[in-house]
């Protein structure tokens, strides 16, 4: 029996967030410069996508590019970018075909004027269809998020905008990169780092962790299979007892 057959159709993630990681341990265990396994990296990324529009999963969250890799030495930020521009235009096809739309969370001015471009084109292109939101997570880091959303929710306080009393999760959220999203209910993460590195952290209050020593370049549809099956398998209680749930 194959793993798909395991597979509770009515019972998938609504939201899958995936930590892409282990391109450059890919790379070195080959004998190669890391350029070769983000290279590598983007298979497993269109193997992904796909492999979620297919079994029905409504979004999927990948965390391409953090805040904090802005400090990586320079040449591999370039390539990253040039990667990032390669694979959009690559890719429109792919996501027009499977009816995908392509949104994008994080602080975008950041990125060189040709990747902001293009990004913003396939969004554009893409903005109408309706079988699964992919969305990059790219300049992206949750304390900058929680820190720019604080900010902005002060603003409005100070200027009588919104009532501090009417302050609650609903407010927070609306003033995430996240805002038109779900929670998130599964979270993955590749190459046996056990952390979450500064990834959405609100929107995991409850979402269950999956981690796998699996590199990135190697994750493959049955990877993703079997994080799913072992979703599947957990009693999500959200503070409840086992007994309140059944």
């Amino acid at each position: 029996m194959s793993l798909i057959e395991n597979i509770n159709k009515d019972n998938l993630p609504k939201h899958l967030a995936i930590i892409m990681d282990g391109n450059g341990r890919w790379a070195k265990q080959k004998g190669f410069l890391r350029a070769f396994g983000h290279e590598n990296g983007t298979k497993s990324v269109r193997t992904a996508v796909e492999t979620c529009a297919k079994l029905g999963i409504e979004h999927l969250t990948l965390y391409a590019f953090s805040t904090e890799n802005w400090n990586r030495p320079k040449l591999e930020v370039e390539i990253l970018m040039k990667l990032l521009i390669s694979s959009l235009k690559n890719e429109l096809k792919t996501l027009q075909e499977n009816n995908i739309r392509l949104n994008s969370i994080g602080n975008l001015d950041l990125l060189p004027k040709s990747a902001k471009k293009e990004l913003l084109e396939v969004i554009r292109k893409t903005k109408d269809n309706t079988r699964m939101v992919l969305t990059l997570a790219l300049s992206y880091g949750s304390r900058e998020e929680i820190i720019n959303a604080v900010k902005e929710i002060s603003h409005k306080v100070k200027n009588n905008i919104i009532s501090i009393d009417t302050i609650d999760e609903s407010i927070i959220n609306q003033h995430l990169y996240t805002q038109n999203l779900p929670d998130v209910d599964l979270l993955i993460r590749t190459s046996g780092e056990h952390r979450i590195s500064n990834f959405l952290l609100w929107q995991i209050a409850y979402a269950e962790l999956y981690f796998t020593d699996v590199l990135w370049p190697d994750f493959k549809e049955d990877d993703l299979y079997e994080a799913i099956i072992s979703y599947q398998k957990r009693e999500r209680r959200f503070g409840k007892t086992s007994e309140q749930i059944k």
